[in-house]
């Protein structure tokens, strides 16, 4: 008969079984069965929730930090945590989670790497920008609540988790943004609230001293300008319209201004004249990030200003051109494209209508250079074609 602590290894060994093969229904059940804590470790230090988070599993990890798991736990040779796993697995949402439980991104194994830092050497540049762009809720939920003397606190509580949400976002193209304020209609009611907490915020990381995020700072005022920008569209309608405004209207105003081509039909002039006010206007003009974006900006053949301040908040990657991504939001890796000429990519029907005032022009241009190829391809050599025919035949 097995001893108590037999039963005890059989079952830990049977888990790391089962995570390591991406049984989940097995995983469940035998996780079930298990009394104890499941910070245990296999032999080289490593504790199930690390495992789950190297496969990139991130149900097995949810399970896990359910039952109590230590985000913060190990014992590996090289000292890597969780969210070091959860960042080489290319896994965005295992990492979040793992944020969201208290993970430490400023941990560093045996050689100095934080956990987006080992991300970042693999290639895995979204679960970069995914841990770089992370804050507590609880940065937020501060202004929920009245501070000192104030009856009133600066941001309802209702709008907590919609803004902490809207902050986390990766993709900060103007367009996206304004597309996910119009998904949460909350944000844009309040938006006064919302643009003048986001500053504070702003203002709040750049007095932390020797913590000081720079690049969270800056964060925080471009979002702040882009809820205000939306904001002063829509009270620029109220006069005028007769109707009760809707929301989507004002994005969608702000959207085709934005994406409306220049002189040369292709380049996005309004886009870069906005976000080049953006960065005119951060405040604190002393500090690291601002002048290397000015630097950029006013360099010899300066990048758009959309890729300088992607690259300040995401950070710089490799092989951009490679990746395909919404012509509308500038999301990656989108999953429709043009019925029509198939030659441009969209997250969805939203963003295929937003774009078609720019794209109808190509597009009909394109779809059109097909036939007239086509047609000069009518001729065909029927003597090469029955040769071709019968050598198949013959072979």
């Amino acid at each position: 008969m097995e001893s108590k602590d037999e039963v005890k290894s059989n079952t830990e060994k049977t888990i790391f079984d089962a995570i390591a093969q991406g049984d989940l229904t097995e995983f469940k059940n035998i996780l079930a069965q298990h009394k104890g804590g499941v910070d245990f470790f296999d032999e080289n230090g490593m504790t199930a929730l690390q495992h789950a988070a190297y496969k990139g599993n991130k149900d097995m990890v949810q399970l896990l930090l359910d039952r109590g798991a230590d985000v913060n736990s190990g014992k590996h040779e090289y000292n890597y945590t969780a969210l070091h796993f959860g960042a080489l697995s290319g896994s965005s949402e295992v990492c979040k989670l793992l944020l969201d439980a208290g993970a430490k991104p400023t941990a560093t194994n045996s050689v100095g790497r934080t956990a987006s830092q080992m991300a970042a050497f693999v290639g895995n540049h979204h679960t970069v920008a995914t841990i770089n762009n992370f804050i507590p809720r609880s940065e937020i939920a501060y202004y929920s609540v009245p501070q000192g003397q104030q009856t009133e606190p600066y941001l309802l509580p209702i709008l907590v988790d919609p803004l902490h949400k809207f902050v986390l976002g990766v993709n900060i193209h103007p367009v996206r943004l304004g597309l996910n304020l119009q998904h949460t209609p909350s944000l844009l009611e309040n938006a006064d609230a919302v643009s003048k907490v986001l500053e504070m915020l702003c203002k709040r990381e750049m007095t932390r001293g020797s913590e000081t995020n720079e690049v969270m700072a800056f964060k925080y005022h471009y979002l702040s300008y882009i809820v205000r920008e939306i904001n002063n569209i829509r009270d620029k309608q109220k006069p005028s319209s007769e109707k009760e405004d809707k929301k989507h209207d004002i994005v969608e105003v702000f959207s085709k201004k934005l994406l409306k081509p220049g002189k040369d039909g292709v380049s996005l002039d309004l886009m870069d004249t906005f976000l080049k006010d953006c960065v005119r206007e951060f405040p604190f003009r002393e500090c690291t990030t601002f002048h290397q974006m000015v630097s950029s900006l006013t360099s010899k053949n300066p990048p758009s200003a959309l890729s300088v301040i992607n690259c300040t908040i995401n950070g710089q990657r490799g092989f951009v051109d490679a990746i395909p991504y919404c012509s509308t939001c500038g999301e990656e890796k989108p999953a429709k494209k043009c019925s029509k000429c198939k030659s441009v990519q969209y997250c969805d029907r939203e963003c295929q209508r937003l774009h078609w005032f720019v794209h109808k022009k190509a597009c009909n241009r394109e779809c059109s250079a097909p036939n007239s190829a086509s047609n000069a391809k009518v001729a065909i050599d029927t003597n090469e074609l029955s040769s071709e025919l019968q050598n198949l035949v013959a072979g």
